[in-house]
């Protein structure tokens, strides 16, 4: 069994007054834009602050270049890659991405080696088919073996209505996802390899003699966004993901299906005015954190009691103002017996906002705590049955 304890806000936040308590909270409706779909998300807690047709399932056009760079980075992770590695440009992906196939290319030439982070640089700033090629036959074989590849990431990353059927976003049948499942990826790329995310935010690489700029406008115009991608092709309208940081606060904008570059510049930038000006992120608790005031009595142990610490981040993305509102609660086992291992899960530590769940983390053993001698054990056990 496992009972319910509330914990103090005013241990969280401390700063918190008794005016700004008092106040409503005031929320104007999210922007609506000119495009097909959008999401606005939060980078750090995942949490949706605005949606429009965000499963409707799309054309990816170059935006299918963020899975093809993040497989890129999961395989250098792996040690089954290296940044310096060389990788010979075939005909195909020249014939296929070049200047001579009239898409967006990084100009390498057939038969060319390329270091993989040069070639990186390429599918990511210059948004190069060639290049995009070159890898994805590099890692598996061919671009069908990569699209494969791509499908099972997307499975693992929860990314429920993607299907790629190439490494470049180049209209195929079946070539779908959603601005959701955008959202995910990008939230993917940035958390899960920050070295090779802070390319996106490079404006200029210049290759081959040629130097060409980053895609995406608001690099040049707003000094907080650092990525990510633009795409278009006449099937998926102007599409632009974006992700902007302010202090502690990321935020994650997918806009699909525009009428030009310019607008899905403008309306992404309209989507992450609205979060930052309207949403505050609080990181509350870090994993492996221990919990004050939540010790809890060990019977039968070695010791008393045990610290609990939290298995996750507690992150919580809530109305500008609204703070006053949030409440902890902790579910916890109503008896703790030794053994107890560093780790065992003990409970659950939940955030509310206005009574409805904003984010929670399982509460773990932060230490072990052995078996006392048998008189003690035996004490103990006199008092639970007492108890009852």
């Amino acid at each position: 069994m496992r009972r319910l304890k509330l914990v103090l806000l005013s241990l969280v936040f401390c700063t918190a007054t008794v005016a700004k308590a008092a106040a409503p909270v005031l929320m104007p409706a999210p922007p609506q834009l000119a495009a097909k779909a959008w999401i606005l998300i939060d980078a750090n807690s995942g949490k949706v602050l605005v949606e429009h047709n965000a499963d409707q399932e799309l054309p990816p056009a170059s935006l299918t270049k963020m899975m093809t760079s993040y497989i890129i980075s999961e395989e250098i992770a792996a040690g089954r890659l290296s940044e310096d590695t060389l990788v010979q440009v075939s005909e195909n992906a020249w014939r296929k991405g070049g200047f001579k196939s009239g898409s967006s290319t990084m100009a390498l030439e057939p038969r060319m080696e390329v270091k993989v982070i040069d070639l990186m640089r390429g599918v990511i700033i210059q948004s190069g088919n060639d290049a995009s090629i070159a890898l994805a036959e590099h890692v598996a074989g061919s671009e069908e073996a990569f699209a494969d590849v791509m499908n099972q990431q997307a499975h693992l990353l929860g990314m429920t209505h993607s299907n790629y059927a190439n490494s470049t976003g180049w209209p195929a049948p079946g070539h779908l996802t959603t601005a959701r499942d955008l959202a995910i990826l990008a939230q993917a790329v940035i958390n899960d390899h920050p070295e090779h995310y802070a390319i996106y935010a490079e404006k200029y690489f210049k290759f081959n003699g040629i130097n060409q700029p980053n895609r995406n406008k608001l690099l040049f115009r707003n000094k907080f966004v650092d990525g990510l991608k633009t795409g278009y092709t006449k099937e998926s309208g102007y599409c632009l993901v974006a992700s902007e940081k302010r202090n502690d606060m990321r935020l994650i904008s997918v806009v699909l299906g525009t009428k030009s570059k310019e607008a899905r510049a403008a309306e992404s930038q309209r989507l992450l005015a609205y979060g930052f000006r309207y949403f505050e992120t609080y990181n509350l608790y870090s994993k492996n954190q221990v919990v004050p005031d939540l010790s809890q009595r060990v019977w039968g142990g070695a010791v008393d009691s045990v610290d609990l610490m939290l298995a996750n981040d507690v992150v919580a993305t809530i109305p500008r103002g609204a703070r006053d509102k949030l409440s902890l609660e902790s579910e916890i086992d109503t008896v703790i017996k030794a053994p107890v291992q560093a780790g065992q899960e003990l409970g659950l530590l939940r955030l509310k906002l206005d009574g409805e769940l904003v984010a929670e983390a399982p509460l773990l053993a932060a230490s072990s705590v052995e078996e006392a001698g048998f008189f003690s054990r035996m004490w103990d056990e006199l008092i639970l049955m007492i108890e009852g």
